[in-house]
């Protein structure tokens, strides 16, 4: 398995890892050609592997597309000789990323001190619930408590209903993007002379917080609340909304400025609707949205999804046919832009590397495998130990290979 090949190459990193957020970070870095070795416990594994519905053989489908493209060893690192076999590690590499809770590292004599002191350049991408500063710094935390502390749930669903969280990981997800985004900003710190190595410190609140991005300003700056507004689009400034058309598929609409929005309002009611005065800011708009709403959805009802699609894409209006994952997997575009990728051999399809380079591409090299320790014997091997201390270590329990 050649690691060699994409603009991150020479990359090094050590995923200590588990389930989603840290995963998800050495998989986007190891989607470029980094060199990522995933550690788990002899025996057990990451839990991510029994996580989710299994393939035809047997591996967890979302383990297959998490642990992609990694080398997998299996290494007690907390005992005297499992600590030799991370010291050697950690000297050659660049990257480290762990998402245990905080203190976990200390405790076994692995903090940021240690690690800096065996590899001063070392970049430590630490992921936790709250982050390793605070009051809540202690506190056990997953993704929804993240989504809920966010402001996400709050704002997600109907006003006179609960809030909702989103039927995928998205605090975990966004904090592993975060996370490699943050590890890349550190390893140019690096290689510019700005500063050695240091830590990347997020806790899995903080990047759906960013990336909401307006409700922090519209509270502060205008003095509004940002809550729940079911279809509609933030505080019902511009016309949106998701609607069932006459062969049961669901159409979403949307309009960012007053300008598309009269585009949706044309292509739904004719010009003269489009033109009346009081849609010509989207003050105006919010003042009429219920009736707007109410036409669109009218309109809708009365088409089959494409061709009410077609008559709003006439008016250069932005509507969509609201896609599930076969509609996914058909879709010409998305096939056009080679997003759904696989390995010769496997059923199994992922989403493929994301972003685009149109010189270094990202590249599926191998889909996350069965065997725990897959590679501990190669990588301990490369890092210098013979046959005998490497058949020493397997025997004592401290180091796993496939069949022991």
């Amino acid at each position: 398995m050649s690691t060699k090949d994409g603009p991150l190459g020479d990359l090094k990193v050590i995923e200590m890892g588990h389930v989603i957020a840290a995963p998800m970070c050495g998989a986007l870095l190891s989607d470029f050609g980094a060199d990522v070795v995933k550690i788990e416990r002899p025996g057990e594994g990451d839990m991510l592997r029994v996580l989710s519905a299994r393939a035809r053989d047997g591996v967890g489908v979302w383990w297959k597309t998490l642990a992609r493209n990694k080398r997998l060893v299996a290494l007690d690192w907390k005992s005297e000789e499992g600590r030799e076999v991370l010291r050697r590690l950690v000297t050659g590499a660049h990257v480290l990323i762990e998402n245990f809770r905080p203190g976990v590292l200390e405790r076994a004599g692995l903090g940021p001190e240690v690690l800096h002191g065996w590899n001063p350049d070392l970049v430590i991408v630490r992921i936790s619930g709250y982050g390793q500063t605070g009051p809540r710094a202690s506190w056990p935390g997953f993704g929804r408590a993240g989504e809920a502390m966010s402001g996400l749930a709050h704002i997600t669903g109907f006003p006179d209903n609960a809030p909702m969280h989103p039927g995928f990981p998205a605090a975990d997800s966004t904090t592993g993007l975060m996370a490699a985004y943050g590890a890349m900003i550190a390893l140019h710190a690096v290689q510019s002379g700005t500063a050695r190595g240091q830590v990347v410190d997020l806790a899995i609140f903080e990047p759906l917080l960013r990336l909401i991005d307006y409700h922090v300003p519209t509270r502060t700056g205008a003095g509004l609340r940002v809550d729940r507004n079911g279809l509609q689009a933030p505080n019902s400034y511009a016309p949106a909304g998701v609607f069932r058309a006459r062969d049961g598929k669901w159409v979403t609409i949307t309009a960012g400025s007053a300008e598309t929005g009269r585009r949706l309002l044309a292509a739904a009611g004719g010009k003269d609707w489009a033109e009346q005065p009081q849609f010509r800011t989207l003050e105006g708009f919010a003042e009429h949205m219920d009736e707007i709403v109410e036409r669109l959805g009218a309109f809708v009802a009365r088409h089959d999804a494409q061709e009410a699609i077609d008559i709003f894409r006439k008016h250069d209006a932005v509507a969509a046919l609201i896609y599930d994952v076969d509609d996914i997997l058909a879709d010409p575009q998305i096939a056009a832009r080679g997003d759904i990728v696989g390995v010769e051999g496997d059923d199994t399809k992922v989403v493929g590397p994301v972003p685009r380079l149109d010189r270094t591409p990202g590249r599926l090299r191998w889909l996350g495998r069965r065997d725990l320790g897959a590679d501990s014997r190669a990588v301990l091997d490369e890092l210098g130990f013979d046959a005998g201390q490497i058949d020493a270590l397997i025997d004592k329990g401290i180091l796993g290979e496939p069949g022991r």
